[in-house]
């Protein structure tokens, strides 16, 4: 109760603002995720996604590609962390399975020289996001419509307030389990084994629907009134 964890408040509060909005932060710490495991998640009486299949298309069991050896440290870490949290588990006859990709996280710029000797602006890798490619699952998924807010009307109704507070959610995903029955269908395989989710990973075609429409669910009675539910597309 008594460990300090950081936060980032506005600079331009007075002298009374900043410890009044402080001693909020510190009533309200058990819903602040700072790691993994801090994340409760959602009652999955409230919600909990089922992935339902269309008719025409049968499962695919597809291979582990080839990794490059350089990334299998970073994959492995993964896999720990999410073990570690309770977020995946081991699995050893889904019907479904789908491989890994890692990809670049991409920093700032920098210039280098070709072969050429021309000057070419690249940008810099900073490390590896590991991300599961549910193309296929994907292809054979129910389609969720749900619809998401317009940018732009959503701006209208934010203006000429006095105040914002913008709330970032911590691996939001990760929130909401998926139903027991369907989580064999998120197994993806790495060089070290086949795992699937308990809650619901990124990558997932109705994803974003819906996390969406779990968020307005929850928060119905103030959105238009006093706050704003939007995603941001992932990088």
């Amino acid at each position: 109760e008594n460990e300090k964890w950081p936060v980032i408040i506005a600079k331009d509060l007075n002298v009374n603002e900043k410890p009044a909005l402080i001693d909020v932060l510190k009533s309200r710490n058990k819903a602040i995720a700072w790691k993994l495991t801090d994340i409760r998640g959602i009652d999955p009486e409230f919600c909990s996604p089922k992935i339902l299949l269309e008719e025409d298309f049968s499962p695919k069991v597809q291979s582990q590609r080839r990794v490059n050896p350089k990334i299998h440290d970073v994959i492995k870490k993964e896999v720990k962390k999410l073990i570690d949290a309770g977020l995946i588990y081991p699995i050893f006859d889904s019907p479904w399975v789908s491989p890994v990709h890692c990809v670049p996280k991409k920093g700032g710029m920098t210039v280098i020289t070709n072969d050429k000797n021309e000057l070419v602006p690249i940008r810099l890798v900073t490390g590896w996001r590991v991300c599961i490619d549910y193309r296929k699952l994907n292809e054979a998924t129910c389609k969720d419509h749900f619809p998401l807010p317009f940018m732009d009307q959503m701006l209208e109704r934010l203006a000429g307030n006095e105040y914002y507070c913008f709330l970032d959610g911590f691996f939001g995903y990760f929130q909401i389990p998926i139903d027991p029955k369907d989580q064999e269908k998120t197994t993806f395989t790495c060089p070290y084994g086949t795992f699937a989710y308990k809650r619901m990973p990124f990558g997932l075609c109705n994803a974003r629907g819906t996390f969406q429409r779990c968020m307005m669910a929850i928060f119905h009675d103030m959105i238009e009134q006093m706050m704003e539910v939007f995603m941001l597309q992932a990088p």
